[in-house]
Order: C-alpha cells, then structure tokens, then sequence
C-alpha cells in the first residue's frame, strides 16, 4: 500500500518521466541488507569444513569476484552506452539489451527461482531464531538438562503474516526505511556473535582448528562426509554474497547527477567491503572459537549471558523482515508488469482505490497488488513448513545461481557492450573466470544435492526443530 500526501511538492524527473531518490547511501544499505543475511551465522561450520587454508581463501575470493563482476555489472544499467543510453528497469532487461531474448529465459528461471528460494530459507531461519531466543531462556531459568524443545511451525505463520502487510510497499524504493533497519540489525548479530566468538576463543586462551578442516578417519567423519560437506560450504559461501541478481533493481532507485553506473559502483565497493569485512572476521573467529565442531548456526553454540544472544537472535528476525521484502519486490515488480501488460483494461490490475487516513493522508492499493501478494507469501510460507530444512536448500540454490547470475551474464553482456575483442587478453582472462566458477558451482551443486538427500531421510513436515 502507498501511503503518501494529497498534495505533493515538486520533484525532478528523470528522462523516463519516473522519480528517483535514491543515493549512494541508500543503494548501500540496499547492498548490505540483500548481502548480508543469516547466511553469516553459518560461516565458521563453512570455514570449519575447509580449514584454516582454503576457508579465508574462499571468502575472500568470492568476496573478489562478486565485486568485480558487478563492477561490470553497473555499466550495463544503460545500453548501449553505460551513461546516456536507454535505461534497463531489471536483470532480465539488460540480459534481453545486451545478449537478446534466447538468454531471457534462463536468467529469469536462475534469478527469480534464487530470489524465491531466499524468501523461502528467510521464513525457516526466522523461525529458528525465535525458537532459539525460547530454548536460552528456558535453559537459563530452568538449568542446562531442562527438555527445551520448541516448535516452529507458529512462528513461521506469524512471519508470513507480517510480510503479508510489508509485501503491499509499491516497490523497492518503498522499503528503503526498512533496509535501513535491517541493514543495523545485520551489523548487531555480526558484532554480537563476533564478540561471543572472540570472547570464547580468550577464555580458552588458544585457536582451535585445523590447516584443512574437519578431520577424516577416527575420531572424524568418512572421507564422503568430508567431501560432501566441503562441496556444501563452498555453495553455503557462494550462496552469502548472492548481490548481483539484486543490482540492476536496486541501481533504478538511485537518482542522477552523477550518472547511476559511478554510484553504484560506489555502493557495491562499500556494501561488499562490509560485508566481507564481516565474513572473514565471524567465519574465521568463529571456527577459532569452536575449532572443527563449530556449529551450523554459531548463535546455537551460546547459551549464556542468555540476553545478549536473545538480542542477537531478535536482531537476526528484525534484518530477515526487511531482507525477505528486498528479494520480494522484484519478484512482484516481474509478474505484476507481466500480467498488467497481458490485460491492459482490467481494472483488477490498473484501478487504484484510496483509503483516507485522515490529515491529508491516504493509503493507495490495487486489488492485484492486494490478493497476488498476499496469496504469493502465503504459498511461500506454506512451502517453508514443508521444507523444514535451511543450509543444504540454499547450499544448492547458491551453488546454481552463482555461476550464471554472479558470472556468466555479467561478463558476456560486458563483454558485448564493450566490444571486447575475442582473442584479445582481456577476452581470455573473462572466459576464464567463466570456466572456473562454472566448475565451482557444478561441485558445489553435487555436495549440496547428496547433503539434501540425506536430510530428507529424516525430515518431518510441518515440523521445524533446533
């Protein structure tokens, strides 16, 4: 729902004929909010499973080649010049501009199927969240042996109730406010399992872990394990900087002077540089922390002081309220174009009703956005219950959507806006990156597909546990 005032002051407009607010700032808390998500809290287990070595090694090059790849990714908001050429409002309009309509269908099956599958694991890991904050309390006051279990299947509810109301917002630049909110309480549950981590890791007096992980044999895990699991952590880390699918939507918030491209590069230098900062610094002081039997969530390995890992489960609830709206706006800004295109006389989808709130206020609607949005997270929410399981579902998601959405569209459409020359050193070293996050995400896929079909020997639907 749009609420706004009657009477509106005069605003520039862009050559579109739309208004655009955004700035440097805003677009960076956009990146942070879609970067950073609960997906942090499982980076000391991803760590863990490959060691001291290849752990820092891959955050960091993920890290990289994220950042490089949007950089490429900026200039392709305009085509075909990355200043003054026509604006492209979403991912799958630079894919159609710059490689043709072929390539449409594919991105829009990896990108939207990613975006869902976010919304998906944000709903499960809510739950979680909240079911973490009722068993530290139930320890704390009951004792460490108490039976604390809890099931989610409410919360779950209750959160889809919430994004019912936040999934009326018009459109990305709706939910700026709560991007701001969510990207605080990110930066609060970083810090605080930070703090825990380091704060166990002095108690201790030493660094737990190993050069290359989780050890296989006696005393660890079979030698498949290993290797599932390495597979696994590497889709786990690739699936926490998905960012560029999000890009093109986010960079159509931001106004100009300067040109959209110089600020958004800005905006994803500062968002990923965040957000890596925050990977390296939990994932490694974590896995210091508790060495190869760090947990799949690291806030699940805390239960005391109880009130700072409450406040930080509570932050993790806040950031994935406004996360799963910074995913979900896309996917409704998709089907709503489509369908209002398909029938442009219907008032289903064009007519617009105002409710007076009183004060020169109105809160603005149109059925479509009413009914396809809330019936959208209903489906959603009914599929998390269903699915009770987080890691190896996002695992497999990051694993399919990195190489195409991270990768392959952004250097090929690059490469064919700039012209540049096939055989040439910087076509080599392109294809290059390409072939080998092709192979990352190919092995990544095959662990995380063998950790899901374990999972689901023992899953129970309907019922989400700790």
């Amino acid at each position: 729902m749009d609420v706004e005032k009657v009477e509106r002051k005069e605003v520039a407009v862009d050559d579109d004929g739309r208004v655009r607010t955004g700035t440097v700032w805003t677009a960076t808390t956009h990146a942070i909010t879609a970067v950073i998500g609960s997906g942090v809290l499982a980076l000391p287990w991803s760590v863990a499973q490959m060691g001291w070595v290849l752990g820092p090694i891959a955050l960091v090059g993920c890290a990289y080649i994220t950042y490089y790849t949007a950089v490429l990714l900026c200039d392709c908001y305009r085509t075909p010049d990355p200043v003054h050429g026509k604006r492209n409002y979403t991912y799958m309009d630079v894919v159609r501009s710059c490689l043709g309509p072929r390539d449409v269908v594919v991105c829009g099956i990896a990108q939207y199927a990613i975006l869902w599958g976010a919304m998906v694991g944000y709903t499960i890991t809510t739950a979680t969240s909240i079911m973490s904050v009722v068993r530290t309390n139930c320890h704390h006051y009951k004792g460490e042996n108490a039976s604390c279990g809890a099931s989610g299947t409410m919360y779950m509810v209750l959160f889809g109730l919430a994004e019912v109301v936040l999934s009326q917002c018009p459109s990305l630049e709706g939910v700026t406010l709560i991007s701001v909110v969510a990207a605080v309480m990110s930066f609060t549950y970083s810090f605080v399992g930070l703090f825990l981590s380091a704060a166990k890791v002095a108690s201790h007096g030493a660094a737990h872990g190993t050069l290359l992980g989780v050890r296989v044999g006696a005393g660890g895990v079979t030698a498949s394990t290993k290797a599932w699991h390495f597979l696994q952590a590497l889709g786990n880390i690739a699936f926490a900087y998905t960012y560029s699918m999000l890009l093109i939507e986010i960079q159509d918030t931001v106004k100009s002077p300067p040109s959209e491209n110089v600020t958004m590069k800005r905006a994803s230098l500062y968002g990923i540089g965040v957000t890596t900062v925050f990977y390296v610094s939990i994932g490694c002081v974590g896995y210091a922390a508790f060495g190869n039997a760090a947990p799949g969530n690291v806030l699940t390995g805390f239960l005391e002081p109880f009130w700072l890992v409450d406040i930080a489960n509570v932050a993790v609830v806040i950031h994935l309220v406004g996360a799963y709206q910074v995913y979900a706006q896309p996917v409704f800004a998709c089907y709503e174009k489509w369908l209002a295109s398909r029938w442009p006389e219907s008032a289903f989808f064009h007519r617009e009703y105002a409710v007076p709130l009183g004060g020169g206020r109105a809160v603005r609607f149109t059925l479509c956005k009413l009914v396809l949005r809330t019936a959208f997270v209903a489906v959603t929410t009914v599929v998390s219950l269903v699915l009770p399981f987080f890691n190896a579902v996002l695992g497999l998601l990051g694993a399919v959507a990195f190489w195409p959405l991270t990768v392959y569209f952004p250097v090929t459409m690059y490469m064919a806006q700039a012209k540049v020359q096939r055989g040439s050193r910087k076509w080599v070293a392109l294809q290059a990156l390409n072939v080998g996050a092709l192979v990352v995400s190919l092995l990544a896929a095959v662990g995380s597909v063998a950790d899901m079909v374990q999972r689901l020997r023992h899953v129970t639907i309907f019922q989400t546990q700790l």
